[in-house]
């Protein structure tokens, strides 16, 4: 009987153990359909690849997926929206040897997050990306043309890089949108990390915005969603997936790397694929 007990808490032991390496390791590749009528009909099926929070991943199978995964995308275009490092991780040259791995595939654009903004090194990092052809798109714009129809592609820091100026969140991020310049009438796509800041990326009038940070809530609850998300608390209400008003749709990375909670449980890896379509 003794035995027969220990041989059911090891089976219990080892599919623990299984589930948690699958739902950490496993990548899931999520694809949005866009569908708007500001999209110029020369970027229909114009494929962007989102990867956010990847936090210094020590995973070889996850980055294994992904460069395969974006092989096989073939995408136009990459972001980063946020937390590529991690400051508490030694492992810091995780990240480029990532990207030298895919600066081949598409032209990449990143935008630094919470963690970037907390890191000591992070305008090492910052020349680190650019020598290897990364776009910084920091509270800058810029358009993507084919032949003569644009998007607009705009980038804004984390609000945690102007802490010091003792405003809130939104007020930083609503005056971070309203310094860029760029032209209104093209379809604009906005890469910012934090999700819990939608009313202001609706109040901007913006199209698309791409964002992470809440790491799906960390642990999924069926039916319910996210368990908890930093700068949103317990049962958080953007943590994953597409959220619409007015005319701002935003999408919500659940990342691929963790950071202080160790684990993600229904809750895997996410890489995002947009598709975008003129109606």
């Amino acid at each position: 009987m003794f035995i027969i007990i220990i041989l059911i808490i090891f089976a219990l032991i080892s599919l623990l153990s299984y589930y948690l390496y699958y739902e950490n390791n496993k990548l899931q590749t999520n694809n949005y359909l866009i569908v708007n009528e500001r999209i110029p009909k020369e970027f229909n099926n114009y494929k962007i690849v989102q990867i956010s929070d990847f936090h210094n991943t020590k995973s070889k199978k996850l980055i294994n997926d992904l460069v395969r995964e974006l092989k096989n995308i073939k995408p136009n275009i990459i972001v980063l929206t946020g937390d590529f490092i991690d400051p508490k991780k030694s492992n810091i040259d995780a990240p480029f040897a990532f990207i030298k791995k895919i600066k081949d595939i598409a032209p990449i654009y990143f935008i630094a997050g919470n963690h970037e903004a907390i890191a000591k090194n992070y305008d090492e990092l910052k020349d680190k990306l650019i020598q290897n052809n990364v776009i910084i798109l920091n509270n800058k714009a810029l358009t993507i043309n084919i032949q003569n129809a644009k998007i607009n592609l705009l980038g804004i820091f984390d609000p945690l890089f102007n802490y010091h100026t003792c405003q809130d969140d939104a007020t930083i991020i609503n005056n971070s949108i309203q310094t860029i310049n760029y032209d209104y009438n093209n379809f604009s796509i906005l890469l910012s990390h934090r999700p819990e800041l939608f009313a202001i990326y609706v109040e901007a009038n913006l199209d698309i915005v791409l964002t992470g940070h809440a790491h799906g809530g960390q642990i999924r609850i069926p039916f319910i969603g996210g368990l908890v998300a930093p700068n949103q608390g317990l049962f958080p209400k953007y943590t994953s997936g597409e959220f619409k008003k007015n005319k701002t749709t935003m999408i919500v990375s659940r990342g691929i790397g963790n950071s202080i909670f160790p684990f993600r449980i229904n809750n895997r890896p996410e890489l995002v694929v947009l598709n975008l379509y003129n109606k």
